[in-house]
């Protein structure tokens, strides 16, 4: 059992490192867009290159994370959480490097496999180290002090972009992967599942799942060529998936149950947020280039004006989550996401000649009041579909689909709202897309609004409620629940 106690010095240490871990992913996820306008400039890159920036990187995170925790059960969380810090910072400092978009872009797709692997490691060291009675809240300051970090990372990033450059927005995670990495070592119990029956890595399906986003993403990003080659593409992609399916069906132990979907609240809690969390994508991949191109905002404006969402979902989704604890969870899933369709409209507004107060604020404010309201409660939802001996497989995989989501939604929407391979060089141009790609996202946020309100019902009594209570990531919901059997479950 374990048995690290919170306020000894050997908890602080595990904390840290693990906060330290955590932090280094949830930064990257935020302050990436805000430098998005300056990399453009630095390497000549057009909007598809800027597009495979952020996605590369999401593609092997969604595509692996699975993978990555059956890793830490298998041979040990500490050695795979360090493998991926290590990971994480070499392709950090291969992205502040780069000479050019494409190696950049590597470098990026390379991150994501180091996110992959530390990612889940954070959670799975606190839940094997900490004596239970004091788990709880070691996940509650993990998550706290993580949403902190995901709140400064906008403010960090722009602030070098205007600073030393936007090289350093890459280069800020080897110094805290050469603090991280030998604290882990020296003060973090190592762990693993020690029961022989773990049966083989399903890296087929991993391969084969990630093989299909990246196809399916390529033909859509490339999709304005009209070539052969991204129609032969898509549907490679297609049978990609298809594969994926039939090879997660027949295997003994697969990396993502098919059978966990014969929960319908699952299945359908799952839907919204693909809704949610692919309009969260490209409103926060748009959103930071509109701040700069249109509005004029430097980057350190730009990525400080975008802060009050996520000071909202630490101040206050704790809140949320006893909430919903009372009333259920149908109400909020269909109210949150129609606060953030609203808020999206009202980023319409927001032109050459917005006022911050009067036109930005405002849509900020009602979009992370929707996201305060729905975050919380999908996440208790997904756990609560489940069997209790599941709920970590469920939390995975509604991680990896709401990263899924943002990875499509960052391809496609450039595409669906004619988005032109320089239009971010062109104010007038980018600002008539952005309208678009908002009314876009708050159609598909009033989709998942109606999902849930159709089909979310009352959690069961006893069913397993969320460890992270105070959350403030806004790329996706908290991974959650103990590993057994060699994958999250």
């Amino acid at each position: 059992m374990p048995d690290v106690r919170l306020a000894s010095p050997r908890g602080k240490w595990i904390l840290l490192t693990t906060v330290l871990g955590s932090s280094m992913a949830l930064l990257d996820s935020t302050v990436v867009n805000v430098a998005l306008p300056a990399i453009g400039r630095d390497l000549d890159a057009d909007l598809a290159a800027l597009q495979w920036t952020v996605n590369a990187y999401m593609l092997t995170l969604a595509g692996l994370i699975l993978l990555g925790g059956s890793l830490g059960d298998r041979y040990g969380r500490r050695k795979v959480f360090v493998v991926g810090v290590v990971w994480f910072a070499a392709a950090s400092l291969l992205c502040g490097l780069a000479p050019n978009a494409a190696v950049l872009v590597a470098a990026r797709a390379l991150q994501g496999v180091g996110g992959a692997l530390l990612t889940p490691g954070s959670l799975a060291l606190i839940q094997a180290s900490f004596h239970p009675d004091d788990r709880g809240r070691a996940v509650g300051l993990w998550s706290g002090f993580g949403g902190v970090g995901a709140a400064v990372g906008p403010f960090v990033g722009g602030w070098l972009v205007d600073g030393p450059g936007w090289r350093w927005v890459f280069l800020l995670n080897v110094p805290l992967a050469l603090l991280c990495a030998p604290i882990a070592v020296r003060h973090v119990p190592e762990s693993a599942d020690g029961r022989a029956d773990h049966g083989r890595f399903d890296v087929l399906g991993a391969v084969l799942g990630a093989l299909a986003l990246a196809l399916v993403t390529y033909a859509l990003i490339e999709a304005r060529s009209g070539s052969l080659l991204v129609a032969v593409t898509a549907v490679a992609g297609v049978a990609a998936g298809v594969a994926f399916v039939a090879v997660e069906k027949r295997r003994p132990d697969p990396m993502m149950p098919l059978g966990i979907f014969a929960s319908r609240q699952f299945t359908a809690v799952n839907l919204v947020t693909l809704c949610v969390y692919g309009a969260f994508g490209g409103f926060f991949f748009l959103g930071a280039v509109q701040l700069q191109v249109v509005v004029g905002y430097s980057a350190l404006q730009a990525g400080t004006a975008l802060l009050p969402t996520t000071v909202l979902m630490l101040l206050f989704s704790a809140r949320s989550g006893a909430l919903a604890d009372r009333i259920g969870p149908r109400i909020p899933l269909t109210v949150g996401p129609l606060l953030c369709a609203a808020g999206m409209l009202l980023m319409l507004r927001v032109g050459p000649d917005a006022s911050y107060l009067a036109d930005i604020l405002p849509a900020l404010l009602v979009l992370g009041a929707g996201m305060v309201t729905l975050v919380a409660p999908l996440t208790a939802t997904v756990l609560g579909s489940v069997d209790a001996s599941r709920a970590g497989l469920a939390s995975g995989i509604n991680n990896a689909a709401a990263r899924a989501a943002g990875l499509i939604a960052v391809a496609a929407l450039p595409l669906v709202t004619g988005m032109g391979e320089e239009a971010y060089r062109s104010p007038t141009a980018f600002d008539n897309a952005f309208g678009r790609a908002m009314t876009v996202c708050a159609g598909v946020l009033v989709v998942g609004s109606v999902v849930a309100f159709a089909t979310v019902r009352s959690l069961p009594a006893g069913c397993r409620r969320p460890e992270c209570r105070t959350y403030g990531a806004v790329m996706s919901p908290p991974l959650e629940g103990e590993r057994t059997r060699g994958r999250l479950s």
